[in-house]
């Protein structure tokens, strides 16, 4: 099979006969690139399928329109299908799959992990009429793979999961659907308790997090106060020929707390505002230019926090850096104490929150105020009676807020496409201000937008003893 790096340069070669290894420019970030290979670029990036993912409309046989983001589809009954699986099977599956995985994973001794356990994949086929290892069910017949068990037993073990809760968590009640999914056409479902989030992810995501898992756990072990994902298990359903691959990973916001406002921050500043539609919505996520217009002071944090979160940044970025990874986001919600106090008890249920009061989270570092580096202390200056497990901080305003923060989509490795869409965009516009750009620099321009713009600290004006 003929790789698109050999497709590429063949290409590249029928262009430029004076120069057939012109696209080896690539890997000496040489920005002032021939004629020829702009040409290459161009080819690869509009007509060899490179793109993102799109909405498109799809006649059904049945004469109803389905509208599709990637493999993701909501037709107009209302019905959300993912590879042509529905929701609701779907969602059945993976809660019938992890109730057998976990009960067959209790009768295998507790030991050490070794390395081949992090390739191993078990399978088990569920068909509906039911078998001597499965129950029957009125969803079509499936099969279901667990990659890596006793690893990522292990794993949420390392994180005080026991696997009674983790079960209770995902297989009790039915997983709930969450509407705003973004762009990436992906599912995310939450558990009931709100403690676990489970994404659909696509070949090449899994493929590279089962690559990641030796590296990624070893510092993790190392390390627990991290605001990398927390990944606590791998699966896939295979079903009507097609595989849907899903992890399970932490919970960032929590339903029973009002957010008030999102952003998806990168620290690009191209193309990083958010769409009409996406701010119609009634929690837009809002990206880096927003940030910028709406809070152009930025997020002040008492000293040891700000101290304690850029900390945990920077020990981020240089593991998402030794593994070239790039292209992920800095999700910051904001809760506005301030706010919450003023609004109207009824107002809570146009937002769908759940107005119960918050269950202290199973996983440990798991909430955002665990999850930064050192103890940062407790009863500072912007520190509040019940901060829910978020970070406490202020606008320029003075107003009181909780974050909730965490790095999200790391499964984005600097492989040969990556790099022909950097080049591509820097021919066209500043390099240095695009989302895709190579590992280091990228490590270094999130750190320093997120620890010099976004996140700053208290000012002394604000040092007063009578300050909550």
């Amino acid at each position: 099979m003929v790789s698109l790096e050999q497709e590429a340069g063949a290409h590249c070669q029928v262009q430029c006969n004076s120069n057939p290894d012109c696209l080896s420019v690539l890997d000496r970030d040489c920005v002032s690139m021939c004629t020829h290979l702009r040409l290459c670029l161009l080819f690869f990036l509009t007509g060899s399928g490179i793109k993102r993912p799109m909405a498109s409309e799809v006649p059904y046989a049945s004469g109803m329109t389905m509208k599709k983001i990637g493999h993701r589809g909501v037709d107009s009954s209302g019905e959300t299908t993912y590879k042509k699986t529905t929701s609701s099977a779907l969602k059945g599956a993976i809660q019938l799959g992890i109730t057998h995985t976990v009960g067959s994973l209790s009768t295998k001794p507790e030991r050490d992990v070794l390395m081949q356990d992090f390739y191993v994949v078990e399978s088990i086929f569920f068909p509906s009429e039911g078998s001597n290892l499965t129950p029957a069910h009125h969803y079509n017949d499936f099969r279901f793979k667990t990659y890596a068990p006793v690893a990522f037993r292990y794993f949420r073990e390392l994180f005080g999961i026991r696997p009674d809760d983790y079960l209770y968590s995902l297989c009790s009640e039915p997983l709930i659907e969450l509407c705003n999914s973004g762009a990436s056409g992906s599912l995310f479902y939450v558990s009931s308790d709100d403690e676990f989030i489970i994404k659909t992810v696509q070949h090449k995501e899994a493929e590279f997090l089962q690559k990641l898992l030796p590296g990624y756990y070893m510092n993790l072990n190392q390390n627990p106060r991290t605001l990398l994902p927390k990944f606590y298990g791998l699966y896939c359903v295979q079903a009507g020929g097609k595989n849907i691959r899903i992890v399970v990973m932490n919970n960032l916001l929590p339903r029973s707390v009002k957010m008030h406002i999102k952003y998806d921050l990168k620290g690009s500043t191209y193309k990083r505002r958010a769409s009409q539609k996406e701010r119609d919505k009634p929690l837009p996520t809002l990206k880096d230019l927003d940030f910028l217009q709406d809070i152009p002071d930025g997020l002040f944090l008492d000293a040891d926090m700000y101290n304690a979160l850029c900390k945990t940044l920077q020990r981020d970025c240089l593991v998402l850096q030794s593994f070239k990874i790039m292209d992920y986001s800095l999700l910051v919600s904001i809760h506005n104490i301030d706010h919450a106090q003023r609004e109207p008890l009824g107002n809570e249920s146009q937002h769908s929150v759940d107005t119960r009061r918050p269950a202290p989270q199973k996983a440990l570092y798991s909430t955002a105020m665990e999850s930064i580096q050192g103890e940062a202390r407790r009863g500072g200056t912007v520190e509040t009676d019940d901060h829910m497990g978020g970070i406490p901080a202020r606008n320029s305003k003075g107003e009181r807020l909780l974050l909730y923060i965490g790095i999200i989509d790391i499964l984005q490795s600097y492989r040969f496409v990556k790099k022909l869409e950097h080049s591509w965009k820097a021919l066209v516009h500043d390099g240095d201000t695009v989302s895709v750009h190579r590992p280091g620099f990228y490590a270094e321009r999130f750190q320093r937008f997120m620890c010099n713009t976004v996140f700053k600290k208290i000012p002394c004006k604000w040092l007063l003893p009578d300050d909550p």
